[in-house]
Order: structure tokens, then sequence, then C-alpha cells
């Protein structure tokens, strides 16, 4: 059994689901061994996933013998250049979404920036990547966990089976809102709601649309886009919005966003950060002869009632529930259920065999294309157009 070496970029949130994932990948010995990020969180990764080898930077990690594969869990505005370095020192990447953004935003806000500009610089952007992931030879893989979540590995195999046309898609990731200071700035997080949650849904439904197409022997992309966008938070008074996290400056924090394709079926794209109650994960396909509601969360995998609310602190029930009395919905494997594992486990098979990821550049490259299409047609208040 061949052993796949992993080095760690960023030592955050989703750099912890990333390591226990690589755990439960069957069939190959993959190891994290070297982590590089600020000292504050890098030494406190290493002790948890018993991780040897710690760096202060990028180059000092992609100059390690033993890193197979450079797992980037930065912060979106470095991802180009981390991505671009770490190819070109001959290592497989997993980048986790979404994949880039516009952060080149004056003090004054991103209200001072026009949107086909950062259409334009984006993609103009993506399209030097796309040159780099060619040239290298390598295993790209986009971290875009929706992806991978059985219920829509589920919706995959029936598309290919049946051959089944789809007609519609709704797709949804909301929540209360983001506890992190850099969501609020445009700058950071290049864009609100959107880019940060409704990346997911977006990008399964592209994802899917794409397996329908190749099923039938043809092809399938997103020709328009019709979005509107809103900051809802900021006007509520204080107590109205008590339980809510989001506090934006300068982005959104209320997404829906129309996608049409051009074989004439749409999709559609909510995403917020204005809803209580635990997040909000799925992806419904409408196909002519069958409906795939993909669940993600909340689900009734197990179904819990507790009087007392107190009694659950130190009990993990799903994310962002901040109150566990009455009536819970528990996600009993939320690495498995949301995608982790599988994504993880198609990424190794790659690097180890050939071949390339369900989730890889180019579907990154559509997602962040439609994205900021929304956020130009949001401004606007008119349909784009995509550029072929």
């Amino acid at each position: 059994m061949r052993t796949v070496g992993i080095g760690m970029v960023g030592a955050g949130f989703v750099a912890d689901l990333h390591a226990e994932a690589y755990r439960r990948v069957a069939g190959h010995d993959v190891r994290i061994v070297a982590v590089a990020a600020p000292p504050t969180r890098r030494d406190a990764f290493a002790e948890r996933h018993g991780v040897g080898t710690v760096y202060e930077d990028l180059e000092q990690l992609l100059a390690d013998d033993d890193v197979d594969v450079v797992d980037i869990c930065t912060p979106p505005s470095v991802h180009v250049d981390m991505v671009t370095r770490a190819l070109e020192a001959g290592k497989h990447v997993i980048c986790e979404k979404p994949l880039t953004g516009y952060f080149d935003v004056p003090d004054a806000g991103a209200d001072q920036v026009d949107r086909r500009q950062m259409y334009d610089a984006v993609t103009a952007e993506m399209d030097r990547l796309r040159d780099v992931v060619a040239a290298s030879g390598l295993v790209f893989g986009y971290a875009e966990n929706y992806v991978y979540a059985p219920s829509v590995q589920k919706s995959r195999e029936v598309l290919e089976r049946t051959g089944s046309r789809i007609t519609m898609m709704l797709g949804e990731e909301s929540h209360n809102g983001s506890h992190s200071e850099y969501a609020r700035y445009w700058r950071h997080t290049g864009g609100g709601a959107l880019i940060r949650q409704g990346c997911h849904p977006l990008s399964a439904m592209l994802y899917l649309k794409q397996v329908e197409a190749r099923a039938s022997g043809g092809s399938v992309a997103v020709e328009s886009v019709l979005a509107d966008t809103t900051a809802l938070t900021p006007t509520l008074a204080d107590d109205q919005r008590r339980y809510l996290h989001a506090r934006p400056v300068d982005v959104e924090d209320v997404a829906n966003v129309i996608l049409g394709f051009d074989d004439g079926t749409r999709g559609v794209v909510t995403a917020t950060d204005t809803i209580v109650g635990g997040v909000r994960n799925s992806v419904q396909v409408f196909t002519t002869d069958s409906v795939h509601l993909c669940q993600i969360s909340p689900n009734d995998s197990m179904r819990l009632y507790h009087s007392d609310a107190a009694a659950l602190d130190d009990v993990y029930v799903t994310e962002k529930v901040d109150n566990k009395g009455g009536w819970q919905y528990v996600l009993l494997d939320e690495l498995l259920a949301r995608g982790y594992i599988g994504e993880m486990q198609d990424f190794i098979d790659c690097v180890v065999h050939g071949g390339t990821p369900q989730a890889d550049f180019e579907l990154a490259y559509a997602s962040m294309q439609a994205i900021y299409a929304a956020y130009e047609s949001a401004a606007t208040d008119r349909r784009v157009r995509l550029e072929k």
C-alpha cells in the first residue's frame, strides 16, 4: 500500500474537517506529514492530529520531499498563488472552496468597484490558472464537499443509469451567519453569503447537469444568470438580530440566483445568513420522470427530543444550532453526510491511480464564473450572459 503524504496549509476549522476525513480514506496509507500555518493555530493542529513537522510558510513545506499533496485550507485571497506555486513545485493540490474571488477592494467598500471589472478580473485569473493546471499534469481537486454528499452521489447514479432529463433544480445553504470578523468584508471573502455558502449547492447543481449531459453524450453550460442580493440584517433592530451572527459591512447576507442553462433548463440557488435553527443544506433535482430530494441537513436519520437544553451542552447535534431544547435533527456522521470523506477518497484515488476528480478545476471555474456573473446581475438589475 502506497503512503501518500499530505502537507496542510492552514490549520483552521476546515483543515480539521479534512484531517478527520483523511483518517477514513480506504485503500491507501494517507498521512499528514507536515503543516504550515501561523503558530497560534499550527501547533495545536499538529498536536490534535499527530503531525510531526511544522513550518512557518508554504515554501518550506513545498521543499519537503515527503509531501505528495498540498491541501490548501487558507482564506481564498491567497488560493491562486498557493495553487500555482504548489503545482510548479511538482505537488498535487487540493484546494478548499471558493477557488478565488475579487479582493482588490478599497477601504470605502465593494460598492466602489464595478462588478463587470470583478467578473473580468476573476475570469482572467482563472484562465491563467487553467493553463498552469493543464501544464502540470498533476491532480487538482476542488474541495466542494456537496458534490460528494451521499445523496448527491446517489442522484448522480440515478441520472447515469436512467438517462433522465433534468428540468429544474433548487439548492440552498442558509444559516444564522458567520462568527468570523473576516466574513463582514468583501476584501477578505470576495463577497458574502453567495460565495461563502451558495457556492455549495451551485457547484453541486453544475456537477449534476454535467453528469446528465455526459449520460446523453452531450454537453451543457450556464448561459445566463439573474440574481438579487441584499444586506438584510443591518435593517433590523438590535433585539431583532440577537440570534443572527451576520454583521455585514459591504457584503450581502441574502442571495437568490437563477441559473439559465443553454439547454433551456433552470436552477435556483438560495443562500442566506438570516435563518435560525441550524444549517439548511439541500439540493432538489426534478427530471422528466423523477424527483431527487437530496436533504443533507437537517435530515431525519435521528430525531431527538430533550426537555432540558442545558443537559445537552456537551452533546454535538449539528452545525449552528443555538438551542438544543425540544426536537432536534441529529446529523449522525457529519463527515460522511456532508461529503468530506467522499471527496478525500476521490482525490487520493486519483493521486495514486491517475484520473480526474469528480470535483475538478473545470467545476471550480464554472462555479466562480456563475457567482461573479450573479454579482454583476444583482448590481445592474439585469440578466447577465456568460462568455463562452
